[in-house]
C-alpha cells in the first residue's frame, strides 16, 4: 500500500508538471502569436494619426487651451490658467500660466540644439522643471507631447536614436494596450514605456519611472536626506477629434508622483485643448524660454 501510494503521488506530480508545461507553452505561443513588430506598429500608428499626405503635409503645429494644476500630498492646492504647446520640426515647447503668484508659469523648450527649463516663479525652478532637466533626453527625443508635436518621435523612427522592443499588453478601461518599451541610444536612468490602443493604434500614454539611490530629494536641484527617491511621471491622451485632416488628442493629462521615505507628493496638470493652428513658421527664439540649462 505504501508504494502504490508512493506511485499515486509521484503520478499526480507528472500530471500536474505536464499540465503547467502545456499551460506555460500555450502563453507562450499566444505571446508570440500577439506579438507586433515596431516597424509594423508604427505604420498603424501613423495611419491613425492622418494619411501620407496629410502628415507630409504638417509643418508645425500649436495647439491653445485652458489647464489646470491639481498638488496633493505634503500641502494641497489647485490652480488655473492658460496652455500652449508649440512644435516645428525637431523643435518643441510647452508652456503654462497661472494665476498664482507661488506657481506662475511652468515652461519647457527644445530648439533644436538645448533644452531650456524656465522657472515657476522668478528664481525657483519647479519639480517638474528639476526633473526634466536631469533627465534631458525625454523631452529632447520627440516623446513628451506625442502626435500633439511634430517633434513626435514616431513621425522619424530611427533605431541610431532609440530603440522601441514589445513588452505585452495592458487592460484599461477602454480595452487592451499594446505596450512598448523605448531605450535611446547610450542608455538612459529613465525606463520609458508607451501604449497604444490595440483596435485604433493610437497612443495613449507615456510613462517614465526612475528610481534614484542618492541624495536628492522631491526637489531635484535640491539636497535632502534620502536613501532612495521613486519618479513616476505619466502622460494620458484622449478625446481624439479630427483638426487638418489630422486625428488628435484634445485632452492632455501630465500626472507626476515622487515617493520617499518622508512620504509621497503629487503634480496633476489637466490641458484641454481647444484651438489649433497649422503651418505657421516660428521663430527658433519662441522655443527657447527664459531660465537657460
Amino acid at each position: 500500500m505504501k508504494s502504490f501510494g508512493v506511485r499515486f503521488v509521484g503520478m499526480i506530480s507528472l500530471v500536474l508538471f505536464l499540465a503547467f508545461s502545456i499551460v506555460a507553452k500555450s502563453e507562450t505561443t499566444k505571446l508570440n502569436k500577439d506579438k507586433i513588430k515596431p516597424e509594423e506598429l508604427i505604420a498603424k500608428h501613423l495611419d491613425s494619426i492622418g494619411s501620407a499626405e496629410a502628415r507630409v503635409g504638417l509643418k508645425s503645429i500649436m495647439a491653445i487651451g485652458a489647464s489646470k494644476a491639481i498638488f496633493k500630498g505634503r500641502g494641497k492646492g489647485l490652480t488655473q490658467g492658460i496652455v500652449v504647446l508649440a512644435s516645428q520640426g525637431v523643435r518643441n515647447m510647452i508652456g503654462m500660466k497661472f494665476k498664482n503668484p507661488d506657481y506662475q508659469y511652468e515652461t519647457m523648450g527644445y530648439d533644436g540644439k538645448n533644452l531650456t527649463i524656465g522657472f515657476s516663479k522668478p528664481g525657483t525652478r519647479s519639480t517638474l522643471g528639476g526633473f526634466l532637466r536631469v533627465n534631458k533626453k525625454t523631452f529632447k527625443r520627440g516623446l513628451m507631447g506625442g502626435v500633439l508635436s511634430t517633434s513626435w518621435e514616431l513621425y522619424n523612427y530611427d533605431k541610431k536614436r532609440g530603440k522601441l522592443k514589445y513588452s505585452g499588453t495592458k487592460k484599461s478601461e477602454n480595452g487592451t494596450l499594446i505596450k512598448f518599451d523605448y531605450n535611446p541610444k547610450g542608455g538612459s536612468d529613465l525606463s520609458v514605456t508607451l501604449f497604444f490602443d490595440s483596435t485604433t493604434y493610437r497612443h495613449m500614454k507615456t510613462e517614465y519611472r526612475r528610481v534614484i539611490t542618492s541624495k536628492l530629494g522631491t526637489n531635484v536641484d535640491n539636497s535632502a536626506s534620502q536613501s532612495e527617491t521613486r519618479y513616476k511621471m505619466t502622460e494620458q491622451f484622449g478625446d481624439f477629434r479630427v483638426e487638418n485632416g489630422l486625428t488628435l488628442p484634445h485632452d492632455y493629462n501630465l500626472y507626476l508622483e515622487i515617493l520617499t521615505g518622508n512620504g509621497s507628493i503629487a503634480y496633476d496638470w489637466t490641458m484641454d485643448l481647444r484651438n489649433f493652428i497649422f503651418n505657421q513658421n516660428h521663430d527658433v527664439s519662441q522655443f527657447r524660454v527664459d531660465a537657460v540649462n
